[in-house]
């Protein structure tokens, strides 16, 4: 074999062995940066909120600036096996009446048995009356609401990634919900001091937004966010990407 027949073949080896590392490089490269993804739903039955469009934006774009993807939808048949192990944490937003079949209930209660996570935004506790489970996972019933104004709620808990940013007291309008049925298991992050505004039924043990560890998944639930001000909220959309990062089960 001439010199130059060797020197040929040498190069023509490091290309490849270049070529097999950059190739390499890059597929671990793309592994690595591969987002996580949550889901919206927001199908209603009910009263539809005004704020469910503003909604879904203001957590896309906490997605996009916190490393995640975000899909939406309002079509329950997507919420199946299949599709739910695309996601690491499914979020209700503003649900209201029955939205779910037999099907899409028992999907969603193997999702949270196998690890799921959950978040539910202010009317996701004013669905599936119907379903017991549901009711005890998200931790309460909604019973009914005074007008909208502004209240003092106190952070019981700041060490929570929905809630550690907080004042003590925070002070905002939103529209307050009173509750039945809560589920006294659940972790409470933030209450409501009934004497600063009018139509608290819940006395002095009235939660806001809590959080609980559930047959194998993690559940989050904030009252707050009926209104469309709400979605431009520092203090509002920090608590609630908190819920969801919990929900994912980021520490």
């Amino acid at each position: 074999m001439t010199p130059a027949i060797k020197i040929a073949r040498n190069l023509f080896l490091l290309c490849c062995c270049i070529a097999a590392v950059s190739f390499t490089f890059k597929n671990t490269i793309t592994a690595k940066v591969e987002k996580d993804k949550i889901l919206v739903f927001s199908k209603t039955n009910g009263y539809r909120h005004e704020s469910i469009e503003t909604g879904i934006e203001a957590i896309k774009k906490l997605g996009a600036a916190n490393n995640f993807d975000v899909d939406a939808t309002e079509d329950s048949t997507y919420l199946n096996d299949a599709n739910f192990k695309k996601y690491k944490a499914v979020v209700f937003l503003c649900t209201t009446g029955t939205v779910l079949g037999k099907p899409e209930e028992q999907a969603l209660q193997n999702y949270i048995h196998n690890g799921g996570g959950f978040v539910g935004v202010h009317a996701a506790t004013d669905c599936e009356y119907d379903f017991a489970w549901y009711d005890k996972m998200i931790g309460a019933n909604f019973l009914s609401h005074p007008r909208q104004q502004e209240a003092k709620l106190i952070v019981v808990d700041n060490t929570h990634a929905s809630t550690k940013h907080l004042p003590a007291t925070w002070v905002r309008k939103d529209e307050w919900y009173n509750f039945k049925n809560m589920n006294p298991d659940v972790k409470v992050l933030i209450k409501i001091d009934e004497t600063s505004y009018e139509g608290g039924k819940n006395g002095d043990n009235h939660p806001m937004a809590w959080y609980q560890p559930f047959e194998g998944g993690r559940v989050f639930y904030t009252e707050l966010g009926h209104t469309i001000e709400s979605y431009t909220e520092k203090n509002y959309l920090q608590h609630l990407l908190g819920g969801i990062q919990y929900a994912m089960g980021k520490k």
